[in-house]
């Protein structure tokens, strides 16, 4: 046999041992082991664990299903073409603007929440769920004061979400934005909650706003901010944008507003509050100078609630119930949650003396709509 014939011999040889050999992925290249790589390439993925450490894959995957797209159609007239501003629908002709947002099943029975401002002045207003599926919804009832709105469809084997435990939340835990951003279908972001509490904004009549750094952009309004493991902590309502997309400073209405009304708008179809009818400007402000706690009463409604409990303009309102009160803001909110037709004890200084005067509060009355 000759030189020539060993060569080719050999050469074959090779060529068919590379054919037998598994291919490799460039993902793979660096295991020296080719059994090891094959089960690397050929194993399912697994059902019961993350992919890896940090893998929000079956949060996403348990609150996908209950985070809904909201269509809301409204009559508008004709633009003007030499006005700025950002239109849904044709921007030349009247006629019917489809306002996307998001909406979260927060029951079986077809009861969905969203934003009152993605509802708002709506005609007609439709609901498509992950499946593709589509149903009319009514409007249960609207709270623009947190801007929430329950919406009820006939549906069913609807996947309500699971709702969070609220004080579980804190600084630093992971979080996902579910919604519809820009119409372009359902979508995830991933975040953390950078603060609580936030107020103070001039978004909401009554703001304890969670913030989160997950991406919200138009659309989102509505969908649901989940925790790490799929459940609801918060709806996605705002964003701090002067580009009007996301910044990374992006606000929640935190699941204990939520679940307060929606609760009464279920039950009641509306949102009491408690009111005493009075406007107040901090003390120090008023004096000039800094002096004790409480609040300067400069108004009282002729014939409301703070009226019929002697209340006077002048008094200093300095507690509720034997607890201080700090600013105009803690006044409205602790009043806002006595229920309408109780009593609460009012502490006022008046010409240099405490007196403590029991007040019937009234219901906090309707803000007005503004004119389109």
């Amino acid at each position: 046999m000759t030189k020539r014939t060993l060569l080719l011999l050999a050469l074959a040889a090779v060529i068919i041992l590379f054919v037998a050999l598994p291919r490799l992925s460039p993902e793979s290249t660096l295991v020296s082991a080719p059994q090891v790589v094959t089960i690397r390439e050929t194993a399912a993925p697994s059902e019961q664990a993350p992919s890896g450490p940090h893998s929000m894959r079956l949060a996403a995957r348990k609150a996908m299903p209950s985070v809904v797209n909201v269509y809301s159609l409204k009559q508008i007239a004709r633009r003007n073409p030499y006005l700025g501003g950002r239109l849904f629908g044709s921007p030349d002709d009247a006629g019917q603007g489809v306002s996307l947002g998001s909406g979260v099943v927060i029951s079986a029975e077809g009861y969905v929440l969203t934003n009152n401002h993605v509802v708002d002045g709506a005609d007609e207003i439709a609901v498509a769920f992950r499946s593709g599926e589509t149903a009319e919804a009514r409007v249960v009832g609207v709270d623009p004061e947190t801007d929430l709105a329950v919406l009820r469809v006939a549906a069913t084997g609807l996947t309500a979400i699971t709702l969070a435990d609220p004080g579980s939340i804190e600084v630093g835990d992971p979080v996902l934005a579910i919604g519809n951003p820009f119409g372009v279908g359902q979508t995830v972001t991933k975040g953390i909650v950078s603060a609580t509490g936030r107020n103070r904004l001039g978004i909401n009549t009554f703001e304890n706003f969670i913030q989160t750094d997950a991406a919200i952009n138009p659309g989102n309004s509505g969908g649901a901010l989940v925790d790490g493991s799929g459940n609801l902590i918060g709806i996605n309502t705002a964003i701090f944008s002067e580009s009007g997309g996301s910044q990374g400073i992006g606000f929640a209405i935190p699941l204990t507003i939520a679940r307060q009304v929606m609760e009464q708008i279920i039950k009641t179809g509306k949102v009491e509050r408690g009111w005493l009818g009075i406007s107040t400007r901090d003390d120090a402000q008023a004096t000039g100078k800094n002096s004790e706690a409480g609040l300067v009463i400069v108004g009282v409604l002729r014939g409301g609630p703070a009226d019929a409990g002697g209340i006077r303009p002048g008094d200093t309102l300095l507690a509720l119930d034997g607890k201080p009160i700090s600013d105009s803001l803690d006044l409205i909110n602790r009043i806002s949650a006595v229920k309408p037709g109780n009593a609460t004890q009012v502490t006022v200084l008046r010409n240099g003396r405490e007196e403590r005067l029991s007040v019937r509060v009234g219901t906090r009355p309707v803000p007005q709509r503004k004119a389109q």
